[in-house]
């Protein structure tokens, strides 16, 4: 895949300083810039997945009715848990 580049980004001093001064070792400042834009985009993509899971639960309560109390669904996840602990640990 042929690579790309960002286009050139002018900040002020400090905030070039401060991310200059969390940068683990060995790493650049480029490297520490692509992994802060890859997990934002993870961070919206996840964000707007899960905007769209609610709204077509909303939906789908509309059309149905049925809905489920807080209580409920956490007892299902301690059932889904508790089942994976056992068929992982044995």
């Amino acid at each position: 895949m042929k690579s790309a580049t960002f286009p050139s980004l002018r900040v002020e001093a400090e905030l070039r300083e401060a991310a200059e001064s969390v940068l683990q070792e060995g790493e650049s400042l480029s490297g520490f810039i692509e992994s802060s834009v890859r997990e934002t985009i993870d961070r919206r993509r996840n964000r707007a997945e899960f905007i769209a899971r609610g709204l077509a639960a909303r939906q789908d309560f509309a059309r149905t009715g049925v809905s489920y109390s807080a209580d409920e669904v956490h007892a299902e996840l301690k059932g889904r848990l508790e089942a994976a602990r056992k068929r992982i640990l044995g």
